[in-house]
């Protein structure tokens, strides 16, 4: 697993009251544990800092999804369920510009 991979993974819920599996945008890799950013299918509202991917067979989406950038969690690479697929070069390349933006950091 790496940047730029898309895994199916029990996304916490905000409130830590429970979590659902849901696919998530990996971000950063540790040894032992895996930052990743939640992908939806709900688009009716996106933030400036959203990625937009539309389904095909490199990533493994089933439908146009936002990976909610904002909506990070670290978690225990045990977790991680299985690959579904992985953004392109560009994309990652997009990401790494929505993160800058999120975190308002300037270069």
């Amino acid at each position: 697993m790496q940047k730029g991979d898309i895994v199916l993974i029990p996304f916490p819920f905000t409130d830590m009251t429970g979590s659902k599996k849901r696919p998530a945008l990996i971000l950063a890799m540790g040894s032992m544990d895996v930052t990743v950013s939640f992908i939806s299918t709900q688009l009716r509202w996106q933030d400036p800092t959203d990625l937009l991917l539309q389904p095909n067979d490199t990533n493994g989406l089933k439908k146009p999804s936002l990976v909610r950038i904002r909506k990070i969690a670290t978690l225990d690479k045990a977790l991680v369920i299985g690959k579904l697929g992985n953004i392109d070069p560009n994309q990652i390349g997009e990401l790494d510009k929505k993160l800058l933006q999120l975190f308002d950091i300037t270069g």
